[in-house]
């Protein structure tokens, strides 16, 4: 344990040594930028507090002039060109936050130097009442953008720049308040960063929601292909089978069969045993790893012909049931009965569940070119049960199975409301009809 957790303090170690040997440059490439990183819109405000904050620029530009006009008894050029400068520098951090803290924290220091002989003690020094208001707010949207750790450097810059200016001597007493200024830029910088790292956190956690979704869908397709798989590795099971056993029996019905037909049957046989093993190697596992799979194991995969049997069981609920076929009723390939019997078997349960006591018509239809299914329901005629269960705990997942399946033989699946409030379910599955004696 000793060991481990040395281990695991010298990675801890190594961690904290390589970020801060990379502080320096990620802090000079943070700071010096003019990279655009605009104010998003906000929720519920829009653009609202953008256009607050353009004319708090405004007033406050014009505030301090008349601030520094008083104080100075008259503005020099210099200082009303930086005094619109900072009033800019709020604009411009809608935009750029990173200029915008530099343009604002150099205002303040070129101000506060070339007004030091001129300004008495009327004025708050080094920094003046409506210089401490735009800075803040720069602030704010500086912390609102970048990470913690260049927040902070800028607000200890920003108080260093404060702390330089006092520090000159001057010949004039100054009305020096380096702490108000102080405290509105930490309060800034700490509401900024918080509202950061909220923002962050929220957008990590709907990330993390669209991956979880994103994953979960992933997982219930391959469930459901992982589904189907089996039930097709049983009626392919049963098939080779069977050819293995009409290929060992042949002989026998044949009175003298020639050499070449026992060898003939005997390679049929054998390719069948062969590749009833190689199936049974691949997909048996999907059986194992099933753990319902032992109580169904040898259970026969369902066709048409138990159709009927379903339609009595769903009845028995309680659930009105119509049955129509159209066209002549015969033996399809298995995959396609298999198919069919578990789309209308879905589209039940999904009726069960969504529309409780509403009326359901499934119709079959066999064409020339392929075996249709039309499942349709009327609207609820009752609350539904969130506790509702499936038709049969061996069902998939609903329309995905039934597009899984659908798509797996080739053929369409239309589904949606219909025009009365219910919902319709619309299958055509493409017809590969056996030949007779296989």
């Amino acid at each position: 344990m000793t060991d481990k957790g040395d281990r695991v303090g010298d990675g801890y170690g190594r961690a904290l040594g390589a970020a801060l040997r990379r502080a320096p440059s990620t802090l000079r490439r943070d700071l010096w930028t003019t990279a655009r990183d605009p104010l998003p819109r906000l929720t519920w405000f829009g653009r609202l507090p953008h256009g607050h904050l353009v004319l708090l620029a405004v007033f406050a530009g014009v505030a301090k002039m008349a601030e520094y006009s008083e104080a100075m008894n008259g503005l020099s050029a210099p200082v009303e060109l930086l005094v619109i400068l900072q009033a800019a520098s709020l604009v411009l951090a809608l935009s750029r936050p990173v200029p915008a803290w530099w343009l604002s924290t150099l205002s303040l220091i070129l101000t506060a130097e070339i007004a030091d002989t001129t300004v008495g003690p009327d004025l708050l020094w080094p920094w003046s009442m409506w210089g401490i208001v735009v800075h803040t707010f720069v602030v704010l949207l500086l912390a609102l953008r970048v990470p913690p750790l260049v927040t902070a450097v800028t607000f200890l810059l920003t108080v260093l720049s404060g702390l330089g200016s006092t520090a000159v001597p001057s010949d004039i007493a100054h009305n020096e308040d380096l702490a108000g200024g102080t405290l509105a830029f930490a309060i800034a910088a700490v509401v900024g960063a918080s509202l950061r790292l909220s923002r962050v956190a929220r957008n990590k956690l709907v990330e993390q929601e669209v991956l979880t979704a994103e994953e979960r869908a992933m997982r219930t397709v391959l469930e459901e292909r992982g589904r189907i798989a089996r039930e097709l590795h049983d009626v392919v099971a049963h098939h080779m089978s069977v050819i293995s056993i009409q290929a060992q029996v042949a002989p026998h019905l044949v009175e003298n069969p020639s050499e070449e037909l026992r060898e003939n049957l005997a390679g049929i046989r054998q390719n069948a045993v062969e590749a009833l093993t190689e199936l049974r190697r691949v997909l048996g596992v999907l059986r194992a790893e099933d753990p319902a799979a032992d109580s169904v194991r040898h259970t026969p995969q369902p066709t048409l012909d138990r159709l009927d049997e379903l339609l009595d069981n769903v009845r028995a609920t309680g659930l009105s049931v119509d049955n129509a076929t159209r066209g002549e009723r015969r033996r399809l390939a298995p995959g396609v009965e298999l198919s069919a019997y578990r789309i209308v078997q879905e589209a039940l349960s999904n009726a069960m569940r969504h529309a409780p006591g509403a009326p359901v018509r499934v119709e079959t239809g066999y064409l020339t070119t392929g075996l249709t299914l039309r499942i349709t329901n009327a609207p609820a005629t009752r609350p539904v049960d969130p506790a509702a269960l499936p038709l049969s705990p061996g069902l998939g997942h609903g329309l995905l199975g039934m597009r899984e399946r659908t798509a797996m033989l080739g053929g369409e699946l239309v589904t949606g409301p219909t025009a009365d409030g219910g919902y319709e379910v619309a299958a055509t599955l493409p017809l590969d009809t056996p030949k007779d004696g296989t």
